[in-house]
């Protein structure tokens, strides 16, 4: 029987890299707002012998993640693995200058979501033995200019990281895992002026992740 895997921010960047990479061991639940992002995803899946259920979809609305996580419960009984990259990457600027605006979208994203998403989730990973969970390692904290995505970011992890701790014995296995430098939009946004040729790509670190996954 197929396993399942849920991909929050599966649209772009190492979400779509890792969805590509775990199919076809599992059947992907992709979850991102950018529909055609999830389209070309589900292209690609398809292409290499792999199946993907696409769900066009905002993290930050609760309702609809409710409705998700039901819809996984009732279709499919619970959840192999979650893969969580979704992340808004607020522009770099003096913490004295952080805009509300900015910083109440990473909270609501890079936090409030996590949040909610670990307890719908949870009980989908803990229906299904040996499941697991994967939130990718990016400390900014303290750095100049990362106030506000270095700040909720940690919180984010530091979410992750008790629910590690509180899950080691119980399950699901929590991964909190670091990667390379990738070429992706939000390093970009990051790193304007950077040779991004000479970045790995979002594909091998998705491999390796993988691979890290199944030791």
């Amino acid at each position: 029987m197929t396993k399942l895997a849920l991909v929050t921010g599966a649209s772009r960047g190492l979400g779509a890299a890792l969805a590509e990479a775990l199919a076809p061991e599992y059947h992907i639940l992709a979850v991102s707002r950018t529909v055609g992002g999830l389209e070309d995803l589900d292209d690609r899946i398809k292409a290499k012998g792999g199946e993907a259920t696409l769900a066009p979809l905002d993290i930050t609305d609760d309702g609809a993640m409710q409705h998700l996580c039901r819809s996984v419960h009732d279709r499919w009984g619970g959840l192999d693995l979650w893969v969580h990259t979704a992340i808004h990457a607020a522009p770099l600027t003096p913490t004295n200058m952080v805009e509300g605006k900015s910083w109440d979208s990473s909270l609501a994203v890079n936090v409030e979501a996590t949040r909610r998403l670990i307890t719908y989730v949870s009980p989908l990973l803990l229906a299904q033995a040996g499941a697991q969970a994967l939130f990718i390692e990016d400390n900014r904290a303290g750095e100049p200019f990362f106030g506000c995505y270095g700040t909720t970011k940690a919180a984010q992890l530091a979410l992750a990281r008790s629910w590690q701790a509180e899950t080691e014995r119980t399950g699901p296995k929590v991964h909190i895992l670091p990667v390379d430098p990738m070429p992706t939009a939000t390093r970009a946004r990051f790193f304007p002026g950077e040779d991004r040729d000479a970045l790995p790509s979002t594909s091998s670190q998705a491999e390796r992740l993988v691979a890290a996954l199944n030791d």
